[in-house]
């Protein structure tokens, strides 16, 4: 149960190890959203924190972001960006309703797209 995330660098067929990333607590304001930052971590050799996010006990019902550091990652593997470079910061905000439940956030990502889902 509780949060967890994966992130595969589909350019290289492999985990994004070293990829740097942020979680937030996000809350609906007049301006947008303000966002709170829970945690910085860095991605380990199979592309995924080295603990949860969140375990069982810890989750809570609410909106969540997680940003990651895309062009970080690929200029420290000696990638040739252009620049500016397509892609920066991957942000991806999204919503526990069920904190009894597990959810996992996966980002499939290359210098110049990503795809994400609710993973299992």
């Amino acid at each position: 149960m509780g949060l967890t995330t994966h992130v595969l660098d589909t350019m290289h067929g492999c985990p994004a190890e070293g990829m740097a990333v942020g979680l937030y607590a996000t809350q609906p304001s007049a301006d947008g959203a303000s966002a709170t930052l829970l945690s910085r971590f860095t991605l380990n050799h199979d592309g995924r924190s080295a603990k949860p996010l969140f375990n069982d006990a810890e989750l809570k019902v609410g909106t969540y972001r997680l940003v990651f550091d895309v062009a970080g990652y690929f200029k420290a593997r000696g990638v040739a960006l252009p620049e500016p470079n397509f892609l920066n910061q991957v942000s991806l905000d999204f919503g526990v309703a069920h904190a009894d439940q597990h959810y996992h956030v996966p980002l499939l990502v290359s210098p110049w797209s990503y795809s994400t889902y609710r993973g299992s």
